[in-house]
């Protein structure tokens, strides 16, 4: 009997641990990330994290294996996207966990946040009260298509290639929180400092659509 509880122990375990072993990888890591802002393309995956087509695909089968991501084909292409927000909730808890225990994570982050008053001091129901009441400008500045699968109420699609351009149609008179895919990615970065650059009161906003949801704050899309 006990070492048949034993035997049952080991395999619950065992089971567990296949969700570590299929995110050992920081390339799968990164393909979660990207899968947190939408379904996409292998392809576009590939490209945005920056490894081949064969890699990228070798990645997705493995978190495919585990039941975190699925795939469906339309025409030739092929599509991934999250089994279930719960696999966005698991990256932002786990990358959380490891910037509250790793000193070498937390010194990257502060690379990213050298100008401490480019980061947001509003706390996140702060932000959606001032937005709502038109105070703040709030800014998505991912692809459109992300935009559309998800963002923060009251953020405006702003898309950081797009942002030289569109720098008239940006009030100067109210502060511009600039976000995109979370605290690791430099879409926002690049452009709270442009938008400081040309005269706007700019800052970044940490959180990405992820961060936002798994903190119990409304998410729109739009169909």
């Amino acid at each position: 009997m006990k070492n048949s509880g034993r035997q049952v122990k080991d395999v619950l375990y065992a089971q567990v641990a296949r969700i570590g072993k299929a995110v050992c990888s920081p390339k799968r890591l990164e393909l979660i990330e990207l899968l947190c802002q939408g379904e996409k393309p292998v392809e576009r995956l590939a490209a945005e994290a920056e490894i081949s087509l064969k890699l990228a695909s070798a990645h997705l089968k493995e978190l495919r294996l585990a039941h975190m991501v699925e795939a469906r084909k339309e025409g030739k292409n092929v599509y991934y996207r999250l089994t279930s927000e719960v696999v966005a909730d698991f990256w932002v808890a786990i990358r959380s966990l490891a910037e509250d225990r790793l000193l070498e994570l937390r010194a990257s982050l502060a690379k990213l946040s050298e100008h401490a008053h480019e980061l947001t001091p509003m706390s996140r129901k702060e932000l959606l009260a001032r937005a709502k009441k038109g105070e703040v400008t709030v800014l998505d500045v991912r692809p459109e298509t992300e935009y559309h699968t998800g963002h923060l109420p009251y953020a405006q699609s702003m898309p950081l290639d797009e942002l030289k351009k569109r720098l008239d149609d940006l009030p100067r008179d109210k502060p511009v929180v600039a976000y995109c895919r979370g605290p690791f990615c430099l879409m926002a970065v690049e452009a709270v400092e442009l938008l400081n650059k040309k005269g706007f009161q700019a800052i970044r906003l940490e959180d990405g659509v992820a961060e936002w949801r798994a903190n119990g704050l409304p998410v729109e899309t739009i169909v």
